[in-house]
């Protein structure tokens, strides 16, 4: 609060305030310094504004008229407050000149000028006090033509800096504020007693606060000073405690102290038209308080006005609910100011976690260096030995080699020297073998080192020296995000098919570009991208019956990929449930019974496939045959979901099927007829096929029965279950069962 009570052109506590027409305050004395005069024209200026001189004679004459002109009336009633008389000098036009100032220039140029040399703490410039020379009233009043008014005056407002001119009361027109001397006078006696009320004996700083006031000894003591300094006896057992200043019971304090400051004695204020007269009303035009004789002959007779306590008590309210406002954000204030705290000890811990994190990475990269730095060193040791070994071995064969060529030399010498004929004939053949032998021994490149003294080893660093001075931070306006949440109660399987769904966790403020879905492949394999996108909610199709899978997401975003989510297993079913596939059948092909029936609207065969598709495991499904008119040709069996669907199943190298009369089967295959088997269907007949891709083979049952031997052997790939059939028959899809257990003996098929 005491940024509040200072006076924004001194920097002190408020002394005498007064209001400003803009509500504004200033000290008395400090308007007094900031009050400006502005003259109305060069030749109406008092001789004080004119360049030094002895005056005109016209001034001087005036000056010694009996009788005061209207110049000089206007002059000496400028000012009729003792208050402003105390800047001037002495005399009658001492008032005025401290209300109105006027000041010469340093260059007597006849105007007022600011002085920059001396600034209030604020900033605003403060005119110094020039004391008007002896006469200077009379002669200013005397220097005035007739009629002419006297010089205005105005005042800056040092904090908005707008102008209020002065009237001829001078500041006396301007309210004191009285309000705020009783708050400053107020603030300024808690202040000093707050300051007096400490032990003036402890080692301690900041001191205790004082206990008692020994009256003998005027020293302020503490609880603990007080025992241990001035303890009730002895000499001290006639000193007389009292409480400190500010406490209730000292004297001159708490209770007692109702001075200036306090409520009881307070002097009421009266209106500063009328000083006999208090307020007793309160004016809205002007927004100031009144007296009952300003509206009765004053300027407010004619203006709105309403009671003084009923405003009081307005304006209290709004006040308070202004203020209330303001607490709201002061509290905010606080929070932010908590929060800002927070960030510095959050900003403080992350430092020391960033720095520590960092010099554990370029530890690592020094550990990785000088792993590194060993295994080359090895490299060139080994490269090292393993040349002086080679030369090694060289040395000691060449040394053997030449020490036996050099025994034989010697030797063939000796038996050179010899002069027995019979003699030297004797051995001469076998010696000449041996030298020749020995000499066949020094091939090319036996003189020849086998290895060089150069090292094949080429380091090449520079690329990582680049990395190095490269290696800096990475600005990123985010993180990775973070670990993606499994929804497991919304991740189920159906048939071969599994949904996934996730979520990124609450509060998370990392933004997300997409996810990545990662399955094995079902049999414990390597993880493989089977999703890359936005969505949350992912389905894959096509996986293998009877299988256990397992599934991972994370999310990535421009700083990079986030971590693993935790990984689900899901089991796809064991046996299969599928229906006919509209969207692929031959728009010939009639299904109903939530596509499990099927016929045909042309005499020509037409071939519709089911909706599942198999790779792996063993499958089994039946079709019963509803309708079977004039021994038609239906065909049962599998296919690639590319077979030609415009002709009967198995003509072309896409399908593996068993077509049936009401009397016997063939197999076929690239319309390959084969293994024509006895045994038809008709109405009401059964027909189960049988895929079993762990064998490879592909067998048809009739009512129960195999049908000839295993139809097709060495089946690899994807199949989808496959029908053709005309307008003469129709069938009903099975699915969902298991595999028969008891397998009748097969019928024997036809030559």
């Amino acid at each position: 609060m005491e940024e509040e009570l200072k006076c924004p052109v001194c920097g002190s506590l408020f002394r005498e305030p007064i209001i400003l027409p803009c509500s504004h305050n200033v000290c008395l004395p400090c308007a007094r310094t900031i009050a400006v005069q502005t003259p109305e024209s060069e030749q109406h200026l008092p001789p004080l504004l004119h360049p030094r001189g002895p005056p005109p004679p016209a001034a001087a004459a005036a000056a010694a008229a009996p009788g005061p002109g209207p110049g000089a009336a206007a002059g000496s009633a400028a000012c009729p407050d003792s208050e402003c008389a105390a800047g001037g000098g002495g005399g009658g036009g001492g008032g005025d000149h401290a209300d109105k100032l006027s000041l010469h220039s340093e260059t007597d140029s006849g105007y007022g000028s600011y002085t920059p040399s001396l600034k209030s703490p604020n900033g605003v410039r403060v005119l110094p006090l020039v004391p008007a020379p002896p006469g200077a009233a009379a002669a200013a009043a005397a220097a005035a033509p007739r009629g002419a008014g006297p010089a205005s005056s105005s005042l800056t407002c040092p904090q908005c800096h707008r102008s209020a001119s002065l009237d001829q009361r001078g500041l006396r027109g301007f309210q004191r504020n009285r309000l705020l001397e009783a708050i400053v006078q107020r603030y300024q006696q808690g202040r000093a007693a707050a300051a007096a009320a400490k032990c003036q004996l402890c080692d301690r700083s900041p001191a205790e606060p004082a206990a008692v006031l020994c009256e003998q000894c005027e020293v302020l003591y503490c609880a603990a000073c007080q025992l241990r300094c001035h303890p009730a006896r002895g000499p001290f057992a006639k000193h007389r405690l009292v409480p400190p200043p500010g406490q209730p019971g000292a004297p001159g304090g708490g209770d007692g102290g109702k001075g200036a400051g306090g409520g009881g004695g307070r002097k009421v204020p009266t209106c500063a038209e009328h000083d006999l007269e208090n307020y007793s009303m309160y004016c809205v035009s002007c927004r100031s308080p009144v007296c009952y004789q300003c509206l009765e002959e004053g300027k407010h007779g004619k203006h709105e006005v309403k009671a003084l306590g009923a405003m009081w008590k307005q304006h209290k309210a709004q006040l308070s609910q202004a203020l209330n406002g303001v607490s709201d954000k002061a509290k905010e204030a606080k929070e932010f100011l908590v929060q800002l705290k927070n960030l510095l000890q959050q900003i403080q811990e992350n430092g020391l976690d960033y720095e520590a994190c960092l010099v554990a990475q370029c530890d690592a990269l020094v550990d990785a260096l000088t792993r590194q730095k060993a295994k080359l060193l090895t490299k060139v040791t080994k490269e090292r030995e393993h040349k002086l070994k080679v030369v090694w071995d060289q040395i000691n064969h060449c040394t053997l080699k030449l020490r036996q060529s050099t025994g034989l030399m010697e030797y063939c010498l000796e038996v050179i020297k010899e002069n027995d004929p019979s003699g030297f004939l004797q051995i001469s053949d076998a010696l000449i073998k041996r030298v020749q032998v020995s000499q066949e021994q020094w091939v090319k490149g036996a003189l020849e080192p086998k290895v060089s003294a150069e090292f094949d080893l080429t380091l090449d660093s520079e690329p990582l020296l680049q990395s190095i001075h490269q290696l800096d931070f990475i600005q990123m306006k985010c993180r990775v995000p973070p670990v993606p949440l499994l929804q497991l109660e919304k991740c189920c399987t159906r048939n071969n098919s599994v949904t996934l769904a996730w979520r990124m966790p609450p509060l998370s403020h990392n933004p997300v570009e997409g996810y990545i879905l990662e399955l094995d492949d079902g049999d414990g394999g390597q993880f493989r991208e089977v999703y890359v996108g936005k969505e949350t909610l992912c389905t894959i199709d096509g996986l293998h019956f009877n299988s256990t899978y397992n599934a991972r997401v994370k999310a990535f975003n421009s700083s990079g990929v986030g971590p693993y989510s935790k990984t689900v297993i899901l089991q796809t079913s064991d046996v299969a449930w599928f229906t006919f596939d509209p969207s692929s059948a031959h728009r010939d092909i009639v299904l109903s019974n939530d596509n499990q029936t099927a016929t045909c609207n042309s005499y020509d065969d037409r071939v519709v496939l089911g909706t599942a598709a198999f790779s792996k495991g063993v499958h089994y499904w039946e079709l019963h045959v509803d309708r079977y008119d004039n021994h038609p040709d239906p065909a049962f069996g599998i296919a690639r979901i590319n077979v030609v669907k415009d002709m009967m199943l198995g003509k072309d190298d896409k399908a593996w099927a068993m077509y049936v009369d009401n009397n016997r089967s063939w197999f076929m295959h690239c319309n390959s007829h084969t293994n024509r088997t006895e045994g038809g269907v008709s109405k009401g007949a059964t027909v189960g096929v049988l895929l079993d891709l762990n064998k490879h083979n592909l067998t048809f049952y009739i009512n129960g029965q195999q049908q000839g031997p295993p139809a097709f052997e060495n089946v690899e790939g994807v199949f989808m279950p496959a029908l053709s059939l005309n307008r003469n028959v129709q069938v009903t899809l099975h699915t969902g069962l298991e595999v028969p257990q008891c397998v009748k003996q097969p019928k024997l098929p036809n030559n």
